[in-house]
């Protein structure tokens, strides 16, 4: 099993949780991104830079994941190309996507989208805080588990 990560909107908080989750279990962690992200040394851990572009490290993602694998992400479309693959995907805030959710989780995104393209202010998320922090780790372990079994 591997864990992927897009790593180019993901916080830095979440990218430790993943690095001590990675060092602690021994799975295979790889960090997706078109800039430079700083990872412990590690033989589990590892970084692939991509092209500059709209969506190249989730097309990288995507192309790379395989059924099982675990891919960390905000990015909704590219949750939903993972569970279409078999894969399962996490977001920093703790929510899993799954085949169920997915589509409502689509719909919202492309209404908020419509929204600002109309020009109506939708503000972003709020800060991530302990209980999203929380949240994902919770989920992070009980990936793991599974996987691990």
């Amino acid at each position: 099993m591997k864990i992927w990560v897009d790593a180019d909107a993901c916080p830095v908080v979440i990218k430790e949780i993943l690095f001590r989750a990675a060092q602690r279990t021994g799975i295979q962690l790889t960090l997706v991104a078109n800039q430079p992200v700083r990872i412990p040394p590690s033989r589990n851990i590892s970084f692939l830079r991509v092209s500059q572009g709209f969506d190249v490290a989730d097309n990288e993602i995507v192309k790379r994941v395989e059924t099982g694998h675990l891919v960390i992400t905000a990015d909704i479309p590219l949750a939903a190309e993972i569970i279409e693959k078999g894969g399962t995907a996490l977001n920093p805030r703790g929510e899993l996507y799954t085949a169920e959710n997915i589509k409502d989780r689509l719909q919202m995104r492309d209404f908020m989208d419509t929204l600002r393209s109309s020009g109506i202010q939708t503000g972003g998320p709020p800060p991530l805080d302990q209980g999203d922090r929380q949240a994902f780790a919770n989920q992070l372990d009980r990936w793991l588990s599974r996987v691990k079994r």
